[in-house]
């Protein structure tokens, strides 16, 4: 009976001792964090998206009063917010221009040649990983929405002829399509850029347009039409200066003879339903008239 007591005390010692040594360490040890971060994570939209290049809209927050950053790094923030932010914390608004999700192709399912019917699992990786997915251009999208599913803002849709579509209101610009797609397809572009490249494929001439009618051709007359140095080609593609960006005009559009290089203000692929199912109907013929064609040559 006298052990069981002894034990009992020595545990009650302990237990008393060790939290006058936490407690000592706890008022010693304690940093004091800036009030200042509880208010500004609380004026914050606490999407908690990662577009700002922190974990968490806190962790934002922290560096914008330690100076490492600027509150016009949130892109789901609205002007006013950031403003009311800088203004509190008496710092540079920064850069508060809006960046938005571009999908850098139009190949669907209107325009796009269809190469095999895909019964596998009804996702984009899946599909890659099943011999680069169904469709005739092996650089486009493949139309199963894993971009839609990731994006937790509600700002991706899927068109009927298997695009999808970014509601630029809704994109945190937080780079989630851009990691799931399995061809690359998504860029984070500030909303300003109006000129967009909507094809990634290599190929060039008619082995291109057999594939997609829509899709570069490489023919380099945006390259001609645009401000001299805007573009340059690139594995047959047209890539945009950043450095002359501010030379951006329709004209490098006009004569694009497949529609690849657009100017687009807002959303991509904004457009009749209905057409687009009509249009995609009609490309079964075609799509069976290249899928012979190739086997004929081969």
């Amino acid at each position: 009976m006298n052990g069981v007591v002894l034990a009992i005390g020595f545990l009650v010692v302990l237990t008393v001792g060790l939290g006058i040594v936490l407690a000592i360490a706890n008022a010693r040890l304690k940093v004091d964090e800036d009030p200042r971060v509880d208010a500004v994570t609380d004026a914050l939209p606490g999407s908690n998206c990662g577009a700002c290049g922190q974990p968490g809209c806190r962790a934002f927050a922290e560096t914008i009063v330690a100076g490492q950053n600027q509150p016009g790094q949130c892109t789901p923030a609205d002007p006013d917010t950031v403003i009311r932010i800088a203004d509190y914390l008496g710092v540079e608004v920064g850069d508060i221009e809006k960046r938005t999700a571009r999908l850098l192709c139009a190949g669907g399912s209107n325009v796009a040649v269809q190469m095999a019917e895909y019964r596998g699992m009804r996702t984009c990786r899946a599909a890659a990983a099943a011999g680069g997915g169904p469709k005739g251009c092996r650089y486009g999208c493949l139309g199963f929405g894993d971009c839609e599913e990731v994006c937790t803002f509600d700002a991706i849709e899927m068109s009927p002829t298997g695009l999808p579509i970014v509601d630029v209101d809704n994109c945190t610009a937080c780079d989630d399509c851009v990691v799931v797609c399995p061809m690359e397809l998504f860029e984070i572009l500030p909303l300003s850029q109006h000129l967009i490249v909507q094809c990634k494929s290599e190929l060039e001439g008619d082995e291109m347009l057999e594939m997609c009618s829509v899709g570069c051709n490489g023919c380099t007359k945006c390259v001609a039409d645009a401000a001299q140095g805007l573009f340059k080609m690139k594995k047959n593609l047209p890539v945009i200066n950043p450095e002359l960006f501010h030379l951006q005009s329709p004209d490098a559009t006009q004569r694009c003879p497949t529609g690849a290089i657009v100017w687009v203000e807002k959303a991509q692929f904004e457009s009749d339903a209905e057409a687009e199912l009509a249009s995609s109907q009609r490309l079964t013929v075609r799509t069976t008239d290249v899928v012979e064609k190739i086997q004929a040559e081969n």
